[in-house]
């Protein structure tokens, strides 16, 4: 028995016969014109869209004519047409309807569907709303337990850091229960997309800052030292006031005000004097080149061991360091305790001592000899050419000199060699003062 006319066709041509599409069959043993015209005016008065189209049939081809509303609808027609038994071809003749009436009536309609939409949904949106406000304040409020998280954490800073992750994590929490409750969990991974790129936006222009906030973290958990600590960090040199959570505070030894940026303080070199009272400080003399400079150091470190300030141990010493052009220069070292005395009054002290004491001993300390050559002199002096002028004996006399050792031992003894406190004294201001934080701890490790 004949099969189809599509199948006929193929099997002229001598090809395979095509796949069986999805079919609309007919209840017709033989598949007329007619059969086909009638089907597809019954399937498209059922469509919306599709119902002022016009069909003709002849010899299974499929003639559609009138009007849709959309290019979809167009092919839609084309397609089901298609699908009938029987059908050679389609020729599609649909024009899209432009007019106003047509096209705006389905729109309103389609607005006023989606808004009865929105409002039968409104006490399912009420309900997710409340519960993601529900969990959102839950989490601000176990992030209001300050003292928890200092007990749990090692530091302010880090409490505040812990708190304000839980605040996001709740927040995150409750968006995901609302869009889960309203059937939208697709949208969060676009959220969450989208806030990842704009994150990695925000990170790039702010990585100055991240960098300084991670810092701050490190320097909080790590503390290279203490409040009132005189340090010297990079340039800068004073006593720490405090640590922020976004710069550390010194006080200058001028008594300025000083701010550092954490990240600059955390990867600077922090030279601090504090962390241990004994500092030694050191000077060069030069003596004579003809004067023994072995014995030169012996009195030298003589006359520092002489001096109430200088510990006894580490002892004082001293050493040759080089020979200059007219003059042996010696180092002396001593070594002071900086929590009872100030360092720099000790050294001004222990250089004037060092000084006298080589004097008095016979040691000459002089300045740079210059020698200057002046030829072809105009005159002679008494009409001898190089005479040597008269000198004048003014050698001090031997009481004179004694009353002036006296007077540098009594200023040796009498000199203010105590500890500079106007610098702490404005660094305990400067800490009473300020409300803001100090996130150091004595309960830290110091590095």
């Amino acid at each position: 028995m004949a099969g189809p006319v599509s199948a006929q066709i193929a099997t002229a041509t001598g090809g395979d016969p095509a796949p069986a599409a999805a079919s609309i069959d007919t209840d017709a043993s033989r598949v007329s014109d007619a059969d086909i015209a009638e089907r597809l005016r019954g399937i498209f008065g059922e469509i919306e869209g599709l119902t002022d189209v016009r069909i003709s049939v002849r010899e299974g081809v499929v003639v559609l004519d009138g009007s849709a509303r959309t290019a979809e609808d167009i092919g839609r027609a084309e397609a089901l047409a298609q699908r009938l038994v029987g059908v050679v071809t389609v020729e599609n003749r649909i024009d899209r309807d432009l007019t106003v009436d047509e096209n705006l009536a389905p729109a309103l309609v389609g607005l006023r569907d989606d808004f009865d939409s929105v409002v039968a949904a409104l006490p399912l949106v009420a309900l997710a709303l409340t519960i993601g406000l529900a969990i959102a304040v839950a989490g601000y409020l176990l992030a209001g337990f300050d003292r928890l998280w200092r007990w749990v954490t090692p530091n302010n800073f880090l409490a505040e850091l812990v708190a304000s992750s839980l605040r996001v994590l709740f927040i995150l929490l409750g968006l995901f229960v609302v869009l889960d409750i309203l059937d939208a969990t697709a949208a969060l991974g676009a959220i969450l997309g989208g806030a990842g790129v704009i994150g990695l936006a925000i990170g790039f222009a702010l990585r100055d800052t991240v960098d300084n906030y991670i810092s701050s973290i490190m320097l909080s958990l790590r503390q290279p030292f203490r409040p009132y600590d005189h340090v010297v960090i990079g340039a800068h040199e004073g006593r720490v006031v405090r640590l922020t959570s976004r710069a550390t505070i010194l006080m200058t030894l001028e008594g300025n005000h000083l701010r550092i940026p954490n990240a600059t303080v955390f990867k600077a070199d922090i030279l601090n004097y504090s962390r241990n009272p004994e500092r030694r400080f050191e000077f060069d003399l030069g003596i004579d080149a003809e004067n023994d400079a072995i014995e030169g150091t012996a009195v030298a470190v003589a006359a520092l061991a002489e001096l109430p300030f200088v510990l006894a141990e580490p002892a004082p010493s001293a050493h040759i360091r080089e020979v200059g052009d007219s003059n042996i220069v010696i180092t002396v070292l001593g070594w002071v305790n900086q929590s009872e005395t100030d360092f720099m009054k000790a050294r001004s002290v222990a250089i004037w001592a060092a000084k006298r004491q080589l004097e008095q001993q016979g040691f000459a300390l002089p300045e740079p000899i210059y020698r200057l050559r002046i030829d072809d002199l105009a005159g002679v002096v008494d009409g001898v050419a190089g005479a040597p002028a008269e000198v004048a004996d003014h050698a001090p006399a031997a009481a004179a000199s004694a009353a002036q050792t006296d007077a540098d031992d009594d200023a040796i003894a009498a000199a203010d060699v105590s500890r500079e406190t106007y610098i702490d004294r404005m660094v305990a201001e400067e800490r009473t003062s300020l409300d803001a934080g100090d996130l150091l701890s004595p309960e830290q490790p110091v590095e």
